[in-house]
């Protein structure tokens, strides 16, 4: 038993859709959830940048004595996963868990998206390819995706979304099984099923993450035993948080959300 609380971050607010299956399993856990909106995206940024944030983010998590830190980011997880590994707080990105997830859906052509950073640093093709040897992986950039979700476009029926989600995925209409490698993009799994067709598989890191999460506490004792609390913080705009943030939980927030001024990077 262990009532400290699990530590989530992201860019933005795509991570609050793995503290929502977080919650969903483990509705006792205290979360504490840092949205570093202030310096997003990420998926532009050079990679040492990245590595850099990552650093920061997860010294932030460790300010609260967390048991467990999330990092709910696929660019993180997949340009800074010797980092993660390495922490002394036990770290889960979203690479590995949902890398495996995509391989046991045992297509043999396989698709991920990301960001740009996280498509060109190749860490998803080569994790997949441990899991899957046999299939044809085929990755695409969807540098668009996270600032149109952000922004409040992200249903089935809006224009602008079938748009960009036909230009972006263009390349991936083959795919058996697909991985959503950016924790925003399980908010438009509808539009790109139904782009893609009903037979193709998603897989969303978030939700493969956060699984891995409850696993790792469940297996290590380490499970709360009441709570449930939530704490928001950002780096950016706290009315755009509040305002876009029960659509990622699919509930309303639990607390207030506390401004962090953004990190320095030099």
């Amino acid at each position: 038993m262990d009532n400290r609380p699990i530590g989530v971050f992201d860019s933005g607010l795509g991570g609050l859709t793995a503290v929502r299956r977080l919650r969903q399993i483990l509705p006792d856990e205290n979360i504490i959830y840092f949205g570093d909106t202030g310096r997003m995206p990420y998926g532009g940024r050079p990679r040492e940048q990245m590595r850099t944030i990552a650093r920061q983010n997860i010294t932030f998590a460790e300010s609260f004595d967390v048991k467990v830190i999330l990092a709910a980011c696929g660019t993180i997880s997949s340009n800074a996963p010797d980092i993660i590994a390495a922490n002394a707080t036990k770290t889960i990105g979203v690479l590995l868990p949902g890398a495996e997830r995509l391989a046991a859906t045992g297509r043999k052509e396989l698709g991920v998206i990301a960001t740009k950073t996280s498509i060109e640093s190749g860490a998803f093709q080569l994790s997949i390819s441990r899991f899957a040897p046999d299939a044809k992986i085929t990755a695409a950039a969807c540098p668009d995706f996270v600032p149109m979700i952000e922004s409040g476009h992200y249903l089935p029926d809006d224009p602008m979304v079938q748009r960009i989600v036909a230009q972006s995925l263009e390349p991936l209409k083959d795919v058996g099984a697909l991985l959503l490698g950016c924790t925003h993009y399980g908010l438009i799994a509808d539009a790109i099923c139904a782009y893609l067709g009903k037979d193709v598989v998603l897989v969303g890191a978030a939700d493969a993450s956060a699984e891995t999460t409850a696993r790792y506490l469940r297996d290590c004792d380490m499970l709360a035993s009441g709570g449930g609390s939530e704490s928001y913080y950002t780096s950016g705009s706290t009315a755009d948080f509040e305002a876009l943030a029960p659509i990622m939980l699919g509930y309303g927030l639990k607390s207030a959300v506390n401004y962090v001024e953004p990190f320095a990077l030099d």
